[in-house]
């Protein structure tokens, strides 16, 4: 499955991954997703809807992401993620670290 992602603007930048995020599309993702976040700096929510999968790579680049928004005093939300998706955050205790919403 091809891994594109697609970029929302409003008060937050929504970033909204399609297909798996793993160690063939972390880099790419990170890079896409701190462009846009430096394009105009605020909250980045994460809309998994459209996530099928993440691995510990994937993970990774969302921890990066994230210190790079705690240096500016932004956060991350994650929400719309799948099940199997949401317990990896679960078990990985990442759901005290990011903002986890439904």
């Amino acid at each position: 499955m091809a891994f594109n992602i697609e970029f929302e603007r409003k008060e937050n930048l929504k970033v909204i991954p399609i297909g798996e995020l793993d160690i063939t599309t972390t880099s790419q993702f990170k890079e896409e997703v701190i462009q846009k976040y430096l394009e105009e700096k605020s909250n980045i929510i994460i809309d998994g809807s459209k996530l099928e999968y993440i691995d510990s790579t994937g993970l990774g680049a969302l921890i990066y992401i994230l210190n790079q928004l705690k240096e500016d005093g932004f956060e991350i939300k994650v929400e719309e993620v799948k099940p199997s998706i949401k317990k990896l955050f679960t078990i990985t205790k990442l759901d005290t670290v990011f903002k986890m919403g439904e």
